[in-house]
């Protein structure tokens, strides 16, 4: 939808807490590609010179959710960089789906044996509307190729709480000192709206919100109609097989003033100390806002400061 684009951009922050935003737009779609036609979102990083994933003559690689018009399933595809602010699109897919679904939402993790793993979330939404979104994995030695892992990470309509489906998923591999030999995972999970709820249709449904200015605050009226979504934990042994566990965020729901009240979501996870963790996130309050907010974690739990 021309009236819908999006762009990857970045802030600067000294110290995690209050980011300042840089200047220019650090990658933007193609509209001569046609799976990045119209927008790249969701960037996860990976400092190549640390690891098997090599970027030839570069140090960073990004991997992004692409779109192209909305008849098309998304995939995910990579850039290069050598400052983390001038980047070059790679050629060609780096993940899609064999069966026609859509990917995308990437979360990047380095295994110990130094391969890379993606984690991302499969949907069939182009065919059937109500078939949510589950996560999956690949895995690549070289960074550009990557392989399906056999099976699911974690399935969607499970509980009631991921009725809707699951957006991202970000992975902490178990401790190098071997204090902690689990795996955990940080997800997002979306709830559907109450049975009986008058959802109104979302633009990328509406065949006159193509040239629609108002694209945005429909998309947005629908994101409040009800709908939940939250944060998540959940643990495994292998980091293939998930069991879940507690829920880490969650807003207090239409009757908040809270900023993440209705939705807390697409976190981003940083090490701030040995163990210590701090988690960027969407959040949305119940009036339509959505913002970046921050959680750290102490003891186990998760406090948003």
């Amino acid at each position: 939808f021309a009236a819908c684009q999006g762009y990857i951009l970045s802030a600067f922050s000294r110290d995690g807490l209050q980011f300042e935003l840089e200047p220019g737009i650090r990658v933007s779609p193609d509209p001569t590609v046609p799976h990045r036609a119209l927008r790249v979102l969701a960037p996860t990083i990976v400092k190549c010179s640390d690891t098997h994933v090599k970027c030839s003559d570069t140090q960073w690689r990004m991997y992004f959710e692409s779109r192209g018009v909305a008849e098309r399933p998304t995939v995910i595809c990579s850039a290069v960089s050598a400052d983390m602010l001038h980047w070059t699109h790679e050629e060609g897919i780096r993940i899609e789906s064999v069966d026609g679904m859509s990917v995308g939402g990437p979360r990047f993790l380095l295994l110990p044996d130094g391969r890379g793993r993606i984690y991302c979330f499969v949907s069939d939404a182009l065919r059937n509307e109500n078939s949510g979104q589950s996560i999956m994995s690949a895995v690549c030695s070289d960074g550009l190729n990557f392989t399906w892992e056999k099976g699911y990470r974690l399935r969607d309509k499970q509980t009631e709480q991921d009725s809707a489906g699951i957006t991202a998923a970000e992975v902490i591999p178990p401790q190098v000192n071997g204090d902690n030999d689990r795996w955990s995972m940080l997800y997002s999970a979306w709830q559907d709206a109450p049975e009986g709820t008058e959802v109104p249709l979302h633009p990328s449904r509406d065949p006159d919100a193509a040239t629609d200015a108002d694209f945005a605050a429909k998309s947005i009226a629908t994101d409040i109609a009800g709908y939940r979504s939250r944060i998540y934990m959940a643990r495994s042994p292998d980091g293939l097989v998930w069991e879940r566990a507690a829920c880490a965020i969650e807003g207090n729901g239409y009757s908040s003033d809270e900023l993440d009240a209705v939705q807390s979501e697409d976190m981003s996870l940083i090490e701030i100390e040995a163990g210590q963790y701090r988690m960027c996130y969407a959040a949305c309050d119940r009036k339509g806002n959505w913002r970046i907010v921050s959680a750290v974690c102490r003891t186990g739990t998760l406090a948003r400061p």
